[in-house]
């Protein structure tokens, strides 16, 4: 949302101020993601996500290591041609802080009236929170709309906030009405959750593992667990929705421990993605079955490596 609310701003100044966006939220899945029609502007763009070999894409910012759905996707972004605005930078904590040094460099964009939203999506994205409260404590305007986000049960949502946020201050933005109506209830489903993972995580020789597929809580904190288990390194868990059955892999960034583990490349192997410290594995929503036992056995590897 980060990414999609600072390019919007950016084109807008700098590009084409009267140009008309429709924003698409893109879900990872254990199938292709892409929709044949999905591409049907001008200018088609893909921040924060994987790359489409689709030749209608005409910018591509993304910053995760698992970023190429296929060798051959890699090879056509090596082989981009002069011009093409595709950035690649896995070593960026996050797309947003990406997309405003290419913006500020490459195209002389002052990001400055944007830096409270540069700032905080390099803080979220990058899991760069001071302490486990403060992660989990939802006490500031960013962490408040980033659990909205997350969670809401709006379809759409997302897309109408992103207009908001690159003209407008965090604060502003969870006062609005669309935003306001959903961070009460989802704030009390918050506290729940915390007690609801105190019961269900089992946690042993440095990682954890639970399974919370029974109940409506794929948008969870990722990180209650280090909050509640700070002595751990690893989390491994197992959600469910309505789109996917997901396996999330997730290191303690206060105990980060042993840093050769990579768990995108643990992901990778079952056809998921990441980032070497965090990733996930999306299965069909009826392959349940199978990402607990992809759950499991990522937990014996790790629990091997303690």
């Amino acid at each position: 949302m980060a990414s999609a609310a600072l390019f919007h701003r950016f084109y807008r100044e700098k590009i084409d101020a009267q140009a008309e966006f429709h924003f698409s939220g893109m879900t990872h899945r254990a199938a292709k993601p892409w929709e044949d029609d999905l591409f049907d502007g001008d200018e088609n763009v893909i921040v924060d996500f994987k790359f489409s070999n689709s030749p209608r894409v005409t910018w591509w910012f993304d910053h995760h290591q698992s970023a190429f759905l296929t060798p051959a996707d890699a090879e056509q972004y090596r082989q981009r041609p002069a011009g093409a605005h595709f950035y690649y930078e896995p070593e960026y904590k996050s797309c947003t802080k990406l997309i405003a040094t290419v913006a500020r460099e490459k195209f002389g964009y002052d990001t400055q009236p944007l830096a409270e939203l540069i700032y905080w999506g390099d803080i979220i994205d990058g899991a760069q929170y001071p302490t486990p409260e403060f992660a989990v404590g939802m006490t500031e305007p960013a962490t408040q709309l980033a659990l909205v986000i997350e969670a809401a049960p709006e379809e759409g949502l997302p897309a109408r906030i992103i207009p908001e946020v690159a003209y407008r201050s965090l604060a502003e933005v969870v006062k609005l009405p669309m935003v306001a109506k959903h961070l009460g209830p989802l704030l009390e489903r918050h506290r729940k959750s915390i007690e609801v993972l105190r019961e269900r995580i089992e946690a042993r020789d440095g990682v954890m593992f639970f399974d919370v597929s029974d109940l409506d809580l794929e948008g969870y904190n990722k990180f209650i667990p280090y909050l509640l288990h700070p002595e751990c390194t690893y989390s491994i868990s197992v959600s469910k929705s309505a789109v996917r059955s997901k396996v999330s892999l997730g290191s303690n960034p206060w105990n980060p421990g042993d840093l050769s583990v990579n768990l995108a490349s643990f992901a990778e192997k079952f056809g998921g993605g990441g980032h070497p410290r965090v990733a996930a594995i999306s299965f069909e929503p009826g392959d349940l079955a199978r990402a607990r036992e992809v759950a499991r056995e990522l937990v014996v590897k790790l629990r091997e490596k303690k």
